[in-house]
């Protein structure tokens, strides 16, 4: 038996998570998102108002079909691919458009045909970097230095009832506001600013308009392969 220890941080406590609940316009879709951070888990549970639950699971990988998208056989793209089908996008400019369209054309990846799925988490901040990169703003270079900016680490994704079968409920704790809403504050500012510096430096990176003018698929040297910080 594969077992791994996998955390939600939420205002509530959840024993038994339901399959088919969530909100579609997350990074992945519907599913139960969680982290195997529990440091985390315990920001992400918490507001500015109220403390919050760390739920802890153990999750059987026995059988399971995972799509893990921080390993070099996948690149930032297919996680950007996967955003834009499911997060709702500004999409500014004519370019921004046909960006949409090319990244989704070659480089999605359907995750509904795996149980769960790991990958980056696209916070509030990071989400805009990666709209930053979409309507050409930064390059695809400047795009994955920022995504490890904050440490926010894997996400990991439960999308199938099977996925939900093997999911044991462990225990919760409570996540109190007053330590993990000023350490959740204080990540995402840093994040800020050292993403500032990115900007600042030179770079002559692929923006997304190369991409699509050049026609630059997946297995291209230059596009950055996504692995975790």
């Amino acid at each position: 038996m594969r077992n791994i220890t996998i955390y939600h941080g939420s205002q509530n406590i959840i024993e038994k998570p339901e399959f088919g609940l969530g909100k579609k316009h997350n990074d992945f879709g519907l599913g139960f998102y969680c982290t195997q951070n529990e440091e985390l888990a315990k920001e992400w549970a918490v507001s500015y108002l109220k403390d919050g639950f760390l739920n802890k699971y153990t999750l059987d990988l026995d059988y399971l079909k995972v799509l893990n998208l921080n390993t070099p056989e996948y690149s930032i793209l297919n996680w950007i691919a996967i955003l834009l089908e499911h997060r709702l996008f500004s999409i500014k400019t004519p370019i921004a458009r046909r960006a949409k369209q090319y990244i989704i054309d070659n480089y999605s990846i359907n995750v509904n045909a795996y149980d769960v799925i790991i990958g980056y988490r696209a916070d509030d901040s990071y989400f805009d970097y990666a709209e930053s990169f979409v309507n050409n703003e930064i390059t695809i270079d400047q795009l994955a230095k920022a995504m490890q900016l904050g440490k926010l680490g894997e996400q990991i994704v439960l999308k199938s009832q099977y996925a939900f079968a093997n999911l044991k409920f462990e225990g919760f704790e409570i996540a109190e506001k007053a330590e993990y809403y000023s350490a959740k504050v204080l990540r995402d500012e840093t994040a800020k600013q050292q993403y500032l510096e990115i900007l600042d430096e030179e770079d002559d990176g692929l923006t997304i308009r190369d991409i699509t003018r050049g026609d630059i698929k997946n297995d291209d040297s230059r596009i950055p392969r996504n692995i975790p910080n």
